[in-house]
Parts: C-alpha cells; structure tokens; sequence
C-alpha cells in the first residue's frame, strides 16, 4: 500500500452487537469537537490485546467519498480500546441518542477496516514489552498468585494483590509481580484528597458513570508489609521498579509517613532499583522528605498544565495546582526523577494552549519525561467539563510531540515508568540515574 493514502471502512454493529464494515462509507476520526478524516501518520493496525467496544445509544456515522457529506446511520457506533503502550489520536464520530447512557471509564479510539484488518487511530509511544502477555497463559498466572498467597499467608497486601488484583481484575502490574518481572505495584490508601471525575476505583456521589472498572483497598499496609513485597521482587527482577500509587486506591500521599518510613527501612536492607511514586503532588513538603529518604522517581498525574483545566477534571481537596508545581520543583532538585503522567486527550492536550503551558511548566520545574496515557473518559463528558474554556485547533500527536522536543530539549516521551535506578538512592552521583533508552 505504498503510496496509498488510508483510508479505513466505517465499522458498526447491528442490534445483536455483530461488528461490520460499510464498503461504501470511509471511517471518520473526533479530535475535540472536529471531525474529519485521520491523517495518514495517526493510524495503525490494531495492536494485539486490543479490544472493540460498542458505543450504546451512539449511532455510527461515516463519510460518503463521492458526495463529501457525513452520513448517520441507524446501526450503533464501535471502537477500540488501545492495548497498553499506545496512545490515541483520535476519538470515533457518532450521533448521540438523549438518553444514552454515560460510557464506561475506559478510552475510546476510532477504529474502521483496511481490507480484512482493523485500523485505529492511535501512535505506539513505547517499546517497553512490560504489559505484553502473548504466551503466558491464564493458567500460569493463576498457579504463580496462588503460590504467593500460599507463601505470604500473613501478608495482606499481597493476599490483596494476587487475590483481587490478579485473580479478580487481571491488573498487569499485579501480574507482573507474580509472575515476577518489571514493576510491582503497593497500593498505600483508601482515601483521596481529589474527586477526580473519571476516577477508577470509587465513583463520585454526582457522578452519571455506571460503575467504576474496580474496587479500593480497604486496608492500609504496615511497613514491614510493603518491604516484604518490595524485597521478594528485588530477589526475581534484576532491575526492579516498586511503585506506590495504583488504580485500586486514592492518593498514596495521603499516607506519607508511611511512605517515607517504608522507602528509609527499604534501603536500610540493602534494597535497590527504583522506588516510584505515582500521585497527584498534592503535598510539597511530604515528597522533599520522600526525596530524602530514598525515593527514585516521581510521577505526577495530570490532564493539562492549565490552572482551570487541571481543576475541572481533578476537583482538588485542601490543594491547589501551584502545590503540584511546587511538589515537582522540591522532587528535581533532590535529583529525582520527575515524569508526568499526561492524560491524553485527542482535539485538547495538543491544542496550542496547552503546549505552551506544558512547555513553561516542564522548563521551570524540571520534569524529564512524558508519559503519554489516554484518558479514560466518556469524550463528551470531557468536553462538556471544558465547554467555556478557550482551545485551539488540534495540532496531532506527532506534532504534540516535534513542539515539545523542540521547546524542551533532551525531553523524552514513553508509556511506562522507566528504571532510573539500578543500584538504589542515587548511584553516589548526588542525582538520580536516567533511562539510557531512548523512549
């Protein structure tokens, strides 16, 4: 197909949910409030351990080649959830019913037909093989969480791992640490000091979502719990990465003392690699006391560098977003390294507004790495959040990415948290090592 422009078939599903193409209507993609055809640099094969959805009360609409107008149809919309390491760049076009049900937190692509293979509209932004399952069976993940549950009978966060997380949710973190490779997650908290709208582990009193994707912890680990699942990981992976802040629980900083208390005990026995952070930085002075006692990295979740953006969707508790700021400022200073986990949204995060407010915040606070996650939202409750705020036309992900290189040099872009950290603290440098692979 060299050449040759793609152009994608509409897919859509009958009353019955069999997913079809339309050979005479080609697949348009939603970016904010445009819709238009996907450029040729946004789309891709399906990626394996991707999936279709059906959108209910959504009805597909295509565009018809020989006439240029968009045409809606009766048959329901579908599109893809992205296997991990890849990032969306367009939204799927539809026609909305007035009851139709708010979707699931999940992250819709538009997706649509090439011959007999599906295409997406989304970019690999990671080569990192840590979510890839392909090979290992179910089976093999089930007898390895059972043989940790059998081992660490008295540890509760394990039993909460491979019980719920494992044989529950399928989590791939969780999964990763039975199996006994990459990164293991530590759930910390049950309570949160922010009433984000898409969160995933416990559904807002106003919110019109069906359901959250999974349940909170109940229970807050001792320190001796965590460093005896921090230490069983550093035994299998050689170069392990432990991260506190999972989708099972609130915001680990709520905990910080016991934060702090673990990641001190930690390397006092001699544990190396790369403790992480994920949070929302809602508390300067409790990530500098992290920073000192040990900490590696430090990975701070946000949906936009804007002020009134940023509160929209995370609807902060007793913070404001100048303390994030200053939580990544009090982490790089101390040599940790700093990433943001940017919730991607096609048609918003890369509209001019905020590339220039993502570029003055990396710059002045000194953040290292990108990942670049999508946002699991309904798109049009999303933009209804956003409906009196001022956005640019889209500039695409590709040049989201060329924009930001260039405004900030030796900045990277991934998926995952990367290893910065092999040996424990910080390498005798003073400062925190960095990833040596290009992401």
């Amino acid at each position: 197909m060299t050449g040759t422009p793609l152009r994608p078939r509409l897919l859509l599903a009958d009353a019955r949910g069999r997913i079809f193409d339309d050979p005479g209507l080609l697949m348009l993609c939603r970016r904010g409030h445009e819709w238009a055809l996907p450029r040729p640099d946004e789309l891709m094969p399906l990626p394996p351990e991707s999936e279709l959805f059906l959108l209910p009360g959504r009805h597909a609409v295509g565009l018809d080649p020989e006439s240029g107008e968009t045409v809606a149809l009766d048959e329901l919309a579908v599109a893809a959830f992205v296997a991990p390491a890849h990032t969306l760049t367009g939204h799927p076009v539809y026609t909305r019913d007035d009851n139709a049900p708010t979707l699931p937190l999940f992250a819709y692509g538009a997706v649509g037909m090439i011959g007999d293979r599906f295409y997406v509209c989304a970019k690999k932004v990671d080569e990192d093989p840590r979510q890839v399952f392909r090979g290992i069976s179910s089976k093999k993940v089930e007898k390895a969480a059972r043989a940790l549950m059998a081992r660490f009978p008295r540890n509760r966060l394990m039993q909460h791992l491979m019980a719920n997380c494992v044989l529950r949710y399928a989590c791939p973190a969780a999964r990763n640490l039975c199996l006994g490779r990459y990164e293991a997650p530590l759930p910390v908290s049950h309570v949160c000091n922010a009433r984000c709208v898409g969160c995933i582990s416990r559904k807002n009193e106003d919110s019109t979502i069906c359901a959250t994707p999974q349940d909170r912890l109940t229970f807050t680990p001792s320190v001796d719990e965590l460093v005896e699942v921090m230490l069983y990981h550093q035994s299998n992976e050689p170069a392990p990465i432990y991260s506190f802040g999972q989708g099972c629980e609130g915001e680990p900083l709520t905990e910080a003392r016991l934060l702090a208390d673990t990641v001190r005990s930690f390397r006092a026995r001699g544990g190396r690699g790369t403790v992480n952070l994920n949070t929302n930085a809602s508390m300067p002075d409790a990530v500098a006391e992290l920073a000192e006692a040990g900490l590696s990295s430090l990975r701070v979740s946000l949906n936009s560098a804007r002020p009134d953006v940023y509160l929209r969707y995370y609807r902060p508790r007793g913070f404001s977003f100048a303390e994030v700021r200053r939580s990544i400022r009090e982490a790089s200073d101390r040599g940790v390294f700093v990433s943001l986990n940017l919730l991607y949204f096609p048609g918003v995060t890369d509209c001019e507004e905020e590339i220039a407010a993502l570029t003055e915040l990396i710059t002045t606070c000194g953040v290292s790495f990108i990942q670049l996650r999508n946002l699991n939202i309904d798109p049009e409750l999303y933009l209804t959040l956003l409906t009196d705020l001022p956005f640019g036309p889209s500039t695409g992900l590709g040049n989201f990415r060329k924009r930001l290189r260039k405004a900030c040099p030796g900045l990277r872009f991934g998926y995952f948290n990367p290893a910065v950290d092999e040996d424990g603290g910080t390498n005798g440098t003073g400062r925190a090592a960095r990833p040596t692979r290009e992401q």
